[in-house]
């Protein structure tokens, strides 16, 4: 979550909306028109177009990461989304997108190849959450539920990384009764997932900084660093437990804590790496929430510290319960990295190692929800960005 300023009435806004989302949920359906004639009236929709809508999304997200898995092209066929015509398609602008996308996400497969990392199968689940229609036009959100396996070109690789995104789109229906998609956005806070495009969303600290304010050096991001051994178990802090926590609650939040996604001002992240350090043996500092210099979280309040991106760095700094490492690839277990993605000195994005394995740190955070993705992976998908990476 990026730094901001908290109102009293966040909460209040949380349940309106959400019971707004509830109405539109509860939208009705009904029948379908007749697909093959032609006609001026409304279209509408039931239980087997959207059906079809759903079986659309999943053929162009599994096209997302089908585009990734390293093996050959299945023999010149089209892609899965490019097979539907007639009542439920893509539209000829969106196809061209979608051929876009699949080239980007080939660049990214082959640099991530030259880092040393490939995927040897993956797997895409699409559901559908909701369709809400209003005259010619339906809007259809889902739930993409994705597993990347590592192929094994170290050996020592987890097994599999996995995220879950949500997604947005667009149809329009012609006189003909056909519905074509004409815009898919992501929704939510975060955009990281292995697959997606779009880039991830940045603002400035709201937070005013001052000359005291402890700033935390840059990390480098070269392969095979000096190793900066540490112990996971036996001291301070319970390292193994950190990662646990964090592996058990990346899709499934604790409820024990509020769940900033869609809150805008940078989604859950910081909160739930903060949850994580909490889990592991980091004390709450009580205080004043907007006191840098502070860091506790509970149902019902938490510092900025314990949420905010560039206020957790200030406390971490300030409270020596963090030091800087030189390089992303000494982190280990229980180790966090924070990315400034345009680089304009306002950091925007919080993760957790929860695995290392041969040198390579594996990441779980969310916004996008995401378990054991590779520091590499990160790195390839934004080679620009700036990183900070913080021993716990």
């Amino acid at each position: 979550m990026k730094s901001r300023k908290l109102k009293h009435t966040r909460r209040r806004a949380t349940i309106l909306t959400a019971a707004a989302t509830s109405a539109v949920a509860g939208v009705a359906l009904l029948p379908n028109w007749n697909a093959g004639a032609s006609t001026a009236a409304e279209p509408q929709v039931d239980a087997k177009t959207k059906a079809a809508f759903q079986s659309l999304a999943d053929a162009v997200f599994t096209d997302r990461t089908n585009a990734l898995v390293d093996r050959p092209r299945h023999g010149g066929k089209k892609a899965l989304a490019g097979r539907f015509s007639g009542k439920v398609e893509l539209s000829s602008g969106i196809g061209r997108t979608e051929n876009a996308a699949r080239k980007q996400l080939d660049d990214r497969r082959n640099r991530l190849a030259s880092n040393g990392e490939k995927y040897s199968a993956g797997s895409t689940k699409v559901t559908l959450d909701r369709t809400e229609v209003k005259g010619r036009t339906a809007v259809v959100v889902v739930t993409e539920n994705t597993t990347l396996t590592y192929a094994k070109v170290t050996g020592g690789e987890p097994g599999t990384t996995r995220f879950q995104a949500s997604h947005e789109l667009t149809f329009k229906a012609d006189r003909q009764g056909a519905w074509k998609v004409t815009k898919i956005r992501e929704t939510g806070d975060g955009y990281l997932a292995v697959n997606q495009l779009a880039q991830p969303k940045t603002t400035t600290v709201a937070a005013k900084t001052t000359t005291t304010t402890p700033a935390a050096p840059r990390a480098a991001i070269t392969k095979r660093p000096t190793a900066v051994p540490k112990k996971l178990t036996g001291g301070e802090y319970d390292y193994q437990a950190m990662a646990a926590y964090a592996e058990k609650y990346w899709t499934n939040y604790n409820p024990a804590y509020p769940n900033f996604n869609g809150a805008g001002a940078g989604g859950d992240c910081t909160n739930f790496v903060s949850q994580a350090l909490k889990a592991g043996g980091w004390k709450h500092v009580p205080g004043y929430v907007y006191d840098y210099t502070r860091w506790f979280g509970t149902a019902d309040i938490q510092s900025h510290s314990f949420v905010g991106v560039n206020e957790w760095s200030w406390f971490a700094q300030n409270s020596k319960r963090t030091t800087s490492l030189d390089n992303v690839y000494q982190m280990d277990v229980g180790d966090v990295l924070q990315v400034d993605f345009n680089k304009d000195g306002s950091k925007d994005h919080t993760m957790i190692v929860t695995s290392r394995r041969n040198g390579v740190p594996y990441l779980t955070y969310h916004s996008t929800n995401t378990l054991r993705r590779s520091v590499t992976s990160i790195i390839s998908s934004y080679p620009n960005a700036a990183y900070y990476a913080y021993r716990t």
